[in-house]
């Protein structure tokens, strides 16, 4: 059902904010995407028929870019995501039976909610935590080192409504539509409530702290000592191209490489 008034002002208004935010309005479409999702629990029709009003775009634009992105919901989700890394790594420690075990204690599969309306399971890709592994996340707050036991008592604290805190970051989980509004760019002020990096994480910058090691200087980077790799395949101080070394091919200051084989021979005319 269409927005109340009351509702539909106060995300006009956010909205606007937004906008506001870009030189192009369209520009605004994701996170106008996470502010209706955060009213709606999913990207509604409703919520559709608002980003296009007011972005001036098509309903079926709108609706395009919402299928992209896994982040946006297209059916009611519930109040927390619980996403299981399956990617190589965390499915090697373990990941394919972290998802099995809480598929099977929750009754519920990929992208399927319990019938309380408190969980949504997901499969989810590389959450850039391999040194945690194996590794679940809740509304994309970290869970390293998981056990099927561990995982199970956090979907089960979650469920009878405890505050859980995550291994990393802020103090505790919150709902979807929550942190969906967070999403949009409206920030709650608890960014900064946890370390963001583990003990993991530190070792190898100590390491190389510890060893001297530094990066490699850039290509293209004047101060970089030594002869810079050409990016042609041409000789430094040289370029591929004849008419910006006087003529003479990519092999400059050596002998052209017809020149050594000597003349080419024709065969017969035959026209």
């Amino acid at each position: 059902m269409p927005y109340s008034p009351a509702v539909r002002e106060r995300l006009v208004s956010d909205a606007q904010q937004i906008i506001g935010r870009y030189p192009q309005a369209r520009s605004a479409l994701l996170p106008m995407l996470h502010l209706v999702q955060s009213q709606d629990g999913y990207v509604s029709p409703d919520g559709i028929e608002l980003c296009a009003e007011l972005l001036g775009l098509e309903a079926a634009e709108v609706s395009a870019v919402s299928t992209f992105y896994t982040q946006y919901k297209r059916h009611p989700n519930g109040t927390y995501t619980v996403g299981v890394c399956t990617n190589t790594l965390c499915a090697i420690l373990g990941g394919d039976v972290l998802f099995e075990t809480l598929s099977d204690h929750l009754g519920v599969g990929h992208d399927e909610t319990t019938s309380d309306g408190a969980i949504t399971l997901e499969r989810v890709e590389c959450n850039a935590a391999c040194d945690y592994a194996p590794v679940m996340m809740v509304n994309w707050e970290f869970f390293d080192n998981q056990t099927p036991d561990s995982a199970r008592d956090v979907v089960d604290r979650l469920r009878a409504g405890e505050d859980v805190r995550p291994t990393r970051g802020a103090d505790k989980v919150c709902g979807f539509k929550h942190v969906s509004r967070v999403l949009a760019g409206f920030p709650d002020g608890r960014a900064d409530e946890g370390p963001a990096a583990g003990e993991p994480s530190l070792v190898g910058l100590r390491a190389a702290r510890e060893k001297g090691w530094t990066a490699p200087a850039a290509a293209d980077d004047p101060s970089a000592p030594g002869e810079q790799p050409a990016t042609d395949g041409a000789p430094t101080g040289t370029s591929g191209d004849p008419a910006k070394n006087g003529g003479r091919g990519a092999a400059a200051g050596k002998p052209d490489a017809q020149a050594k084989k000597g003349p080419v021979k024709k065969g017969p005319d035959k026209s």
